[in-house]
């Protein structure tokens, strides 16, 4: 699962590092504790190839949903299942995008403790994580105006994040980007292939402050190093 990250990459340095020709997302400013159903950046292409920087709202919203709180738990889709699920499976096939992420956090429970140890999990060789991702468009209601919402895919840990967590985003290398967001592509079957754990040695983890258990605290502290309890 990946319930929150961290987004503190400017949008132009954004825009440069996956090669945009169009960068939508100048207002976006960085998250220190980026929380489902806030806006997000996404990286997404069209029919043309032209690629885009975009703000999402994070919590998939099915096109045919008659709610938008229906997104709210949808913030994350798993690699095993993500080509059969209705909520997804759409998405999967045409509608694919990648959410660029500084680091994410997960929680790990402590023996003998109730409450558990946050962590931060970033890259090692690159200044961000390219998550894959799902985008749909909801039509909107006579109360809300449409939107593009997304979702995060995860799968495995791989064994780095293992010990803290089960579960952590897929991340896609470089050299699927192309692939992976084209919308003409639709092998389901090349693209479920690629929705593998990142090698072990391309992230690093350390504990955090419980401060960025509320989504409230949003500020460069939520990133700073704490003595790790489990050391």
């Amino acid at each position: 699962m990946c319930g929150r990250f961290a987004s503190t990459t400017s949008p132009s340095q954004l825009a440069d590092y996956f090669s945009v020709d169009e960068l939508a997302a100048e207002g976006v400013s960085e998250n220190f504790n980026v929380a489902p159903t806030q806006e997000v950046m996404v990286v997404a292409e069209d029919a043309e190839h032209h690629r885009v920087l975009d703000a999402y709202r994070w919590g998939l919203v099915p096109s045919w949903a008659k709610d938008l709180a229906i997104g709210n738990k949808m913030i994350n889709a798993r690699a095993e299942t993500v080509a059969e699920k209705p909520a997804y499976r759409r998405a999967f096939a045409k509608r694919r995008c990648i959410i660029p992420a500084t680091g994410f956090f997960e929680w790990k429970k402590l023996p003998g403790q109730k409450a558990k140890q946050p962590y931060f999990i970033h890259p090692t060789g690159e200044p961000v994580f390219a998550f894959a991702g799902l985008w749909e468009f909801w039509k909107g209601d006579d109360d809300h105006p449409g939107l593009r919402s997304c979702a995060i895919i995860t799968g495995e840990a791989n064994a780095t994040v293992a010990p803290i967590h089960d579960r952590m985003p897929v991340v896609l290398p470089r050299e699927h980007w192309d692939e992976w967001l084209d919308p003409a592509n639709d092998d389901v079957d090349a693209l479920a292939r690629l929705l593998v754990p990142m090698p072990a040695s391309g992230v690093a983890t350390y504990a955090v402050s419980t401060r960025v258990n509320s989504p409230r605290n949003n500020s460069a502290e939520n990133l700073d190093r704490v003595a790790d309890p489990d050391a």
